[in-house]
């Protein structure tokens, strides 16, 4: 007997019209993720009347973003939502020309002795906010993660002058902000054009956002630093460059313009909240559960520091704290759902996907794996392998939306 050519798509139960499934996805988001996998290896699911097909097969999951990665280019529904939000950013704009520039001229700003022109100041800033915490108090911890990222972030950025108004303001925005993007990517476009008071809400702040970060800017640019001095301290090889992340844009071969900027400046942004928030967040609440860590972790800091404050410097010698960071990122990823667009009528394993269809995936549904990708629900800071990672690529964790609440 022949094996058919192609084995019929499943379609998730539950869809209601004109809104698909995105009451799920809106109200129970990863136990509607997860369940798919019981109905097979690819399954069809709706935001709004779009068709979307999510991938719960490890192997095909390889094939969308490795092995046949050319046939499944970045967009699909949360790339077009968060293009709103972030425009041509290096996050959102297509693979082309455009983004293989932009990356270039940032890529290099990222390496050791460039953020170590910036660590020092960064810690500071950290050490500043929490030394207004009580003893014994009980925080929201996810808020304070979120500040605190942002607010260091804010300095590698923008540098320590940024005017108090201005960071305030940033970290009152950006959680607002982030929160309707997300409602955006799981509505279907028609819902997110109605001038309803949420939708209103959003494209005010959105656009309140690229007037602060206009201000950042002309702030930013009366400040640019004459003197190149720094990089023969650091090695940095953008030597004759000012060390700023931000000045390097500033002051591009090929001049970004204003529009850009602010792209670029609100993909960065985005990356110091939410993902790195979360991250911090839940290995406070996995430290809280677990004296055994904790007691690890502090004494690792007591030796490497003794008895003076943490440096940048220090970093590199924390190795325990590496691994609870990189277990943290296991078990409690910042990503649910990551879209893809096919490129040309295809198939995975055996299921048709025709060209344009949005092809989604999702840490969640995959079955367990040997140490990695839902293999475990334990917290386990084990050994790093040669690559600084549990395992490699399939280590791609959960997100739970619940916050964490504990006291310092």
């Amino acid at each position: 007997m022949s094996t058919p050519l192609f084995t019929p798509t499943p379609t998730a139960p539950g869809s209601l019209p004109l809104i698909g499934h995105a009451h799920r996805l809106a109200r129970t988001p990863l136990p509607f993720m997860a369940s798919l996998r019981e109905h097979g290896s690819v399954v069809r699911i709706r935001i709004g009347t779009a068709p979307a097909y999510v991938v719960t097969d490890p192997a095909l999951t390889r094939k969308v973003l490795v092995t046949d990665a050319a046939d499944f280019t970045k967009g699909g529904k949360i790339i077009d939502a968060l293009r709103v939000f972030f425009g041509d950013g290096l996050a959102t704009v297509a693979d082309g020309d455009v983004h293989l520039r932009n990356r270039r001229l940032m890529q290099p700003m990222f390496n050791k002795a460039h953020i170590a022109t910036r660590g020092d100041a960064m810690i500071d800033q950290v050490r500043s906010m929490v030394a207004t915490w009580e003893d014994g108090e009980h925080r929201d911890v996810f808020a304070d993660m979120n500040n605190l990222t942002l607010a260091a972030f804010l300095v590698a950025l923008f540098g320590t002058d940024l005017p108090p108004h201005l960071q305030e303001e940033f970290t009152t925005l950006m959680p607002a902000i982030m929160k309707g993007t997300i409602r955006q990517t799981i509505l279907p476009p028609w819902a997110n054009r109605l001038p309803l008071p949420a939708n209103r809400a959003h494209a005010a702040r959105v656009a309140r956002l690229r007037t602060l970060i206009d201000q950042a800017i002309d702030h930013h640019t009366g400040q640019l630093p004459s003197s190149t001095g720094a990089a023969a301290q650091t090695g940095c090889p953008h030597a004759a460059r000012p060390t700023g992340l931000f000045e390097t844009l500033l002051t591009a071969p090929e001049p970004l313009s204003r529009q850009q900027l602010q792209d670029e400046a609100i993909t960065l942004l985005t990356g110091a909240i939410e993902t790195t928030g979360t991250t911090l967040a839940w290995t406070l609440y996995e430290i809280s559960q677990d004296p055994h860590v904790e007691q690890r972790l502090r004494a690792e800091l007591a030796s490497v520091c003794q008895d003076r404050p943490l440096r940048y410097t220090d970093v590199d010698q924390l190795h325990y704290a590496r691994r609870v960071l990189q277990e943290a990122v296991r078990k409690y990823g910042p990503a649910w759902m990551v879209t893809r667009t096919a490129t040309r009528d295809t198939r995975l394993g055996g299921h048709s996907i025709p060209a344009g269809a949005d092809v989604v995936w999702s840490p969640l549904p995959s079955p367990a794996r040997p140490g990695g990708l839902s293999g475990t629900r334990s917290f386990r800071p084990g050994p790093l392998d040669a690559r600084g990672d549990h395992g490699g690529p399939w280590l791609l964790p959960r997100l739970r939306r619940r916050t964490p609440q504990v006291h310092r």
